[in-house]
């Protein structure tokens, strides 16, 4: 017990302390944690022992639950309406930039790695996303103008988790008729059509609904003030329940919830008197600014983005110091050296050029866009999902080491590069 009050009192301190850390260190936050886990794991002083297989099942509920948290922190985030034309890039990239990623590692996985035909697709679809949580440091000027690169790459990121599952699905029924018995119209419908659309909709819907209804209740009547935290878990929960329902993406109503959120307008009225200047240097208080119907709405969204945020991060550190600690039970196989750089260096960028053509970019804008491919959290969970689902040992020994690995040297040179690249576009 006193070994893990350490062990969660020194992680806690490095969350605090790596903003301070980042500024003197050319590391990013996952890169801190990540050098965490390795120390914390087996491989050093074995105080976490975690295991990709047999706690898959734990590693799936956890990276879910951290993912959700995050798409809806960058759903909060962005405040451009989702039928807005700036939302073409990133959708294309979501699509487009990502089936073409599944279409090259696939073959890959098929030719080079020998893989089974469902256990490529399956590879392709755990590293096709690209991650929203490891990538929230990119998302510059965030709101209703945000950078063209930073929003891409951010609404990338959302949109992309959820439009992997069908793949996943795909390799999974695949690899139990491996003869090609795949019901293609009910995989087209339900898997690619049904459950994305249908997901964006009950999301838009209930994030839009409760945020009118709060406003309503706090401008109007002065109700329903307070406890911010749990509105945000609310609806986290809620729309994910109502889409689990539904059979539809999970991911993308969480999303399309926070994104509702944030388009939530104020409720001023004939009788509003806007507020006087502040009488001290904390400004107005909480309830004042939240029942006020000029503010209401934005002292809400305001409200949940912190206590989202640092949720957050908070999952972040749990899940990357343990991919960390993974490292040393996941083997080092041969093609490693081979894999990633191809699929970080080649397989990224060339998926993505074809959604530059006729946008207009500059060769910065389209040279980010093509390097920063992170993969983290969103490959893990589907690794995990995939290894619960009783895949093939050999198989999975495969794809863990190709996923882990990756996700590491992601984590590693994307946080390397992140820092002065971005200061370097922004001058």
């Amino acid at each position: 017990m006193t070994a893990w009050a350490l062990v969660v009192g020194v992680l806690l301190l490095s969350l605090v302390l790596s903003g301070t850390w980042r500024g003197r260190l050319p590391l990013s936050s996952a890169m801190i944690y990540l050098i965490c886990g390795v120390l914390l794991g087996p491989g050093a002083l074995g105080m976490l022992a975690p295991d990709p297989v047999h706690d898959a099942a734990l590693l799936e509920v956890a990276c879910e639950v951290a993912l959700l948290i995050s798409l809806f922190s960058v759903g909060l985030d962005l405040g451009v309406p989702m039928m807005d034309r700036r939302w073409s890039l990133p959708a294309l990239l979501a699509v487009v930039s990502m089936a073409c990623t599944i279409a090259m590692i696939t073959a890959v996985g098929y030719l080079w790695l020998e893989l089974p035909l469902g256990a490529a697709v399956l590879l392709g679809a755990i590293l096709a996303p690209t991650d929203p949580v490891l990538a929230s440091g990119l998302h510059a000027h965030p709101g209703g103008q945000p950078d063209k690169v930073g929003f891409a790459l951010a609404g990338e990121g959302g949109l992309n988790d959820g439009m992997a599952y069908p793949f996943v699905m795909l390799g999974l029924t695949l690899l139990e008729y491996p003869g090609g018995q795949v019901a293609w119209a009910r995989w087209v419908w339900a898997d690619l059509a049904w459950s994305p659309i249908a997901g964006v909709v009950i999301g838009s819907v209930l994030g839009a609904a409760t945020g009118r209804l709060i406003v309503y209740l706090r401008s109007r009547h002065r109700q329903a003030v307070g406890l911010d935290m749990f509105l945000g878990l609310g609806l986290i929960a809620l729309s994910y329940g109502l889409a689990r329902l539904a059979s539809a993406s999970t991911f993308l109503a969480v999303l399309a919830t926070g994104l509702a959120l944030r388009r939530v307008a104020e409720m001023p009225s004939n009788q509003t008197r806007p507020l006087g200047l502040a009488t001290s240097a904390a400004g107005h208080g909480y309830v004042s600014l939240a029942t006020h119907p000029e503010h209401a709405s934005a002292t809400m969204r305001h409200s949940v983005q912190i206590f989202n945020g640092q949720i957050e991060k908070l999952a972040e550190l749990m899940l990357v110091v343990t991919v960390g600690a993974m490292l040393a039970r996941t083997a080092v196989i041969a093609s490693l050296w081979w894999f990633i750089p191809a699929a970080l260096l080649i397989i990224r960028p060339v998926s993505v050029l074809p959604v530059l053509f006729g946008q207009r970019l500059k060769l910065a804008q389209g040279g980010l866009m093509a390097w920063f491919g992170i993969r983290g959290i969103g490959s893990v969970y589907y690794l995990a999902l995939i290894l619960h689902s009783g895949i093939d040992a050999l198989a999975g020994a495969t794809l863990t080491s190709l996923t882990l690995w990756t996700v590491t040297a992601s984590i590693v040179v994307h946080g390397l590069t992140a820092r002065p690249l971005m200061r370097q576009y922004g001058n």
